[in-house]
């Protein structure tokens, strides 16, 4: 059962890396093999059952995989250290214009359904 999960989970991250390949977008594989794996449930070409007991698994267990980055960043300490301002500033920016983008959008989005309401 977990083998046709990982079989799954594998095949949509090879079909990414496959179309990356093949179209040369700058976007990383695992990006577009989740997004293959969200349109091929979405379209219910795989049911979720198939692949839930290895998803959970893999949530649940997500903190071991940021492990080694953690480990890797503490070689980079002194480069860190040497940006700590630009890296806190354009850290604290980007939030900022997310957080601004994403409530415009919202908001947007929001006026256009109250919209479309009115209309019915």
């Amino acid at each position: 059962m977990m083998i046709r999960q990982l079989a799954i989970l594998f095949g949509c991250l090879a079909l990414g890396e496959f179309i990356i390949w093949l179209t040369g977008i700058p976007l990383p594989s695992s990006i577009v093999g989740m997004l293959i794996l969200t349109l091929l449930l979405k379209l219910k070409i795989i049911r979720l059952e198939w692949v839930k007991t290895i998803s959970e698994f893999l949530v649940a267990n997500i903190g071991f995989f940021f492990v080694p980055p953690g480990v890797a960043i503490m070689l980079y300490f002194d480069i860190i250290k040497a940006e700590f301002w630009p890296i806190v500033i354009s850290t604290a920016a980007s939030t900022v214009i997310v957080l601004a983008i994403t409530g415009w959008v919202g908001q947007i989005y929001a006026k256009l359904v109250h919209k479309k309401g009115d209309d019915k």
